[in-house]
């Protein structure tokens, strides 16, 4: 099975999703899944930052180092 992502004009989610529905082979999930491991990480990451161990910085710092803008 394949996975697809769309982005629906708020307007037109209700109709779009209502049809979608109607297809046989269409599986709708409003679910997101965030593995075990992604949710482990984060708490531990905000363990450290409790105690004083991580710094965080401001989105738009990180940002320019990330993307080089």
């Amino acid at each position: 099975m394949k996975k697809l992502i769309l982005n629906i004009e708020e307007s037109k989610y209700e109709a779009f999703l209502s049809f979608i529905q109607t297809l046989d082979y269409v599986v709708v999930s409003r679910d997101v899944e965030i593995p075990a491991w992604q949710q482990e990480e984060v708490n531990r990451r905000m363990e450290l930052v409790a105690k004083g161990e991580m710094s965080l910085r401001p989105w738009d710092e990180a940002r320019k180092d990330i993307f080089k803008k």
